[in-house]
């Protein structure tokens, strides 16, 4: 298929961003569309932005927390010791 039978494409704009492992890409873009300010890299997935020599810097990772980890954050011992001991009169029947 030609242009003739697809008619005329829309002029474009190749922006080129830049991440910060200093890998470039260069989407195209429609000359009347707004060009965003970062991009995401689709080498390494790191944001990319426009200027070259102060890239966006890499999102920080948290690492993996177990819902026990969550639970001692909220909690302290003496509130898990009350705790436990209330679930336990429940399965003994005392309560």
């Amino acid at each position: 298929m030609g242009e003739a039978e697809r008619g005329e494409s829309a002029p474009r704009l190749r922006i080129s961003f830049w991440c910060s492992n200093g890998h470039e890409t260069k989407p195209s873009f429609a000359s009347d569309a707004q060009v965003p300010e970062t991009w995401d890299c689709p080498r390494c997935g790191f944001p990319a932005g426009q200027d070259r020599d102060n890239p966006p810097d890499p999102p920080r990772t948290e690492p993996y927390k177990t819902h026990l980890a969550y639970v001692r954050e909220r909690r302290s011992d003496a509130d898990g010791e009350a705790i436990l001991a209330e679930a336990l009169a429940k399965l003994r029947g005392e309560i």
